[in-house]
């Protein structure tokens, strides 16, 4: 009996030590990458604001081919919404752009469902490199709400999301510059 007291103070030791460090542990992650396409800026916003194009260089949209989509909405406009159904390593949930800036930015809310229920914000922005080229910025920030937070000690979101990133953005590179007749809308 004295070493159950033992094992069961130890484990409540433990859980109490964890729920005071969660305190003191960042909430917020930012993930940024960046891409130069050799492509005029106006050319490669007006085929980002289609949300619907995504699919065709997204990361997380090739992890599952087979996923159901709806859209709610007109497409390249405030309030579209594009939520999705897949396997377990794209889940469930919703993307809504929330603003576009012509040329510059495009803002969106993710909610992610399933696995998890989160929320997220993101924004691709366009901005003039040398050459008629365009940088092109992808980031996502959010916040793990307390004691979730604890996971950021041992997940590495710039690695685990920027990656994910980086494809998209390398995905989107070769797509529109190996292209001469890019179709802006889906």
């Amino acid at each position: 009996m004295r070493i159950l007291k033992i094992v069961l103070f130890s484990v409540l030791g433990i859980i109490i030590l964890l729920l005071l460090l969660a305190v003191f542990v960042k909430k917020d992650y930012v993930v940024t990458r960046s891409v130069v396409i050799e492509k005029p800026r106006g050319l490669v916003y007006n085929y980002v604001k289609y949300l619907k194009n995504q699919d065709n260089y997204s990361k997380w949209a090739a992890l599952d081919p087979n996923m159901k989509k709806s859209f709610k909405g007109t497409d390249a406009t405030v309030g579209f919404v594009s939520a999705w159904e897949g396997n377990k390593k794209v889940g469930k949930g919703e993307q809504e752009i929330l603003a576009l800036k012509e040329n510059e930015r495009i803002d969106y809310a993710l909610r992610f469902k399933e696995p998890f229920e989160d929320e997220a914000h993101a924004f691709i922005s366009f901005s003039q490199a040398p050459y008629n080229a365009t940088n092109v910025v992808w980031s996502i920030d959010g916040k793990m709400v307390y004691p979730t937070n604890l996971f950021l000690l041992v997940m590495n979101m710039d690695k685990e999301i920027g990656s994910d990133l980086e494809t998209g953005l390398t995905n989107l590179k070769r797509l529109l510059e190996n292209s001469s007749a890019v179709t802006l809308g889906p």
